[in-house]
C-alpha cells in the first residue's frame, strides 16, 4: 500500500470516508463493546481499498514498460488486498447487510457525492483557476447523480416490485498516464486525493455488496459490479491522471514498498494491541495475521525493485 501525497494515517481515512459518504454502517456502529476497533478496521478497509485500486494501475503501467512479471506481481497483491482482506475486514465489523440496506447505504453515498462534495470541489477548482479539474469534478457529480438514481430504481424493484432494476452504466475505461500533477493549486490537489480515496471505496464496497447479491438478486449483483467497474477504471483513472498519482514502476515499488512496510510493523501491529485491549480477540487475530501479509508484500516488491535495479546496472555495464 502507498503513503506517497495520499495520506494513511487514521484521522486521514476515517475524515475522507466521512466526507465521501461511506459512513459506519448502523449494525457497526452497534458494537459499543469495542468503539476503537471499528474506527480501526474501517480505516484498514479504506487502506486496503486503496491499496487495490493503486496496484491495479501500478500494474497496468508495469505492463506498459514490458515488466510483466512486475505487472502480475501488483495484479495479485491488489487481489489480495480487495478479496481477503477487505472482505475479511468487511465480513468483522457486519459491513454487508441485506440488499435493501446495502443499497441505501449506496444511494447515500451517491447523493452526497452528486449534490456537495463534487460540486464543491468543482467550485473551489475554479477559483484556483484548475479548469480541468473543475470540468472533471462535474462530471463526475453527474455520473454519481445516474448511480444514485440507478440504486433508487432497483431498491424500488426488490422492495415494493415496481419497475426493474437497471443493467448500469457501460464501462469505458481510461489509461492512466504516468506523469506529474496537471494542477496548480494544492486545494485542488488534496480534493483529488480525497476524491481517489473515495472512489477506491466505492469500488471496494460495490464489489462486495455485488457478491453479496449474486446468489438473490445477479441483476442487482451486475448492477453493482458496473457501478464499482467505472469508479475504478473511470473515476478513480481520470482524477490519477490529473493528480499525477502513478510513476514509472520503479517509484510505484518504491511508495508501495513504504505502504506495506507501515502497515506490517506500525498499523496493523497497533490495531491488534488495541483490538486485545477492547476483548476483540477475533480482530487481533486478523489484524495481526494481515500484518504478515503486508510484511511478505514488502519482501516481494523489495525483490521485484532488486531485479529491475540488477537488471538496469546490468545493461549498463553491457553498455560501457
Amino acid at each position: 500500500m502507498t503513503t506517497s501525497g495520499l495520506t494513511r494515517t487514521r484521522a486521514g481515512l476515517v475524515g475522507a470516508a466521512m466526507l465521501i459518504g461511506t459512513l459506519v454502517p448502523a449494525q457497526a456502529a452497534s458494537a459499543t463493546e469495542w468503539p476503537r476497533t471499528i474506527e480501526n478496521t474501517l480505516t484498514a478497509m479504506h487502506g486496503e481499498a486503496m491499496a487495490h485500486a493503486s496496484y491495479h494501475f501500478y500494474g497496468e503501467q508495469a505492463g506498459y514498460e514490458h515488466l510483466p512479471q512486475v505487472r502480475v506481481l501488483f495484479a495479485k497483491t491488489g487481489e489480495t488486498e480487495l478479496h481477503d482482506h477487505f472482505t475479511q475486514e468487511a465480513r468483522l465489523i457486519h459491513f454487508v447487510r441485506d440488499d435493501p440496506a446495502n443499497l441505501r447505504e449506496s444511494i447515500k453515498g451517491e447523493v452526497e457525492e452528486a449534490t456537495r462534495t463534487y460540486p464543491r470541489f468543482a467550485e473551489e477548482a475554479r477559483e484556483d483557476k484548475d479548469y480541468n479539474a473543475a470540468r472533471l469534478f462535474t462530471e463526475l457529480a453527474g455520473d454519481e447523480r445516474t448511480h444514485a438514481r440507478n440504486f433508487t430504481e432497483a431498491l424500488m424493484a426488490i422492495t415494493r416490485h415496481r419497475g426493474e432494476i437497471p443493467e448500469g452504466p457501460t464501462v469505458e475505461p481510461v489509461r492512466v498516464v504516468a506523469g506529474k500533477p496537471k494542477v496548480r493549486s494544492p486545494r485542488t490537489l488534496r480534493n483529488l486525493e480525497t476524491a481517489l480515496r473515495g472512489e477506491s471505496f466505492a469500488n471496494a464496497r460495490y464489489t462486495v455488496y455485488g457478491e453479496h447479491a449474486r446468489v438473490r438478486y445477479p441483476k442487482l449483483a451486475r448492477l453493482f459490479e458496473r457501478t464499482a467497474a467505472v469508479e475504478l477504471t473511470e473515476h478513480f483513472a481520470e482524477l490519477a491522471n490529473l493528480a499525477g498519482y502513478v510513476h514509472r514502476t520503479r517509484e510505484n515499488l518504491r511508495k508501495s514498498i513504504a505502504g506495506e512496510t507501515y502497515e506490517a510493523t506500525t498499523m496493523y501491529p497497533g490495531f491488534a494491541r488495541t483490538a486485545r485491549e477492547e476483548h476483540a480477540f477475533r480482530a487481533a487475530a486478523l489484524f495481526t495475521e494481515i500484518a504478515g501479509d503486508e510484511a511478505a508484500h514488502a519482501r516481494a516488491f523489495k525483490r521485484a525493485l532488486h531485479g529491475l535495479d540488477h537488471d538496469h546496472d546490468h545493461a549498463t555495464r553491457n553498455d560501457t
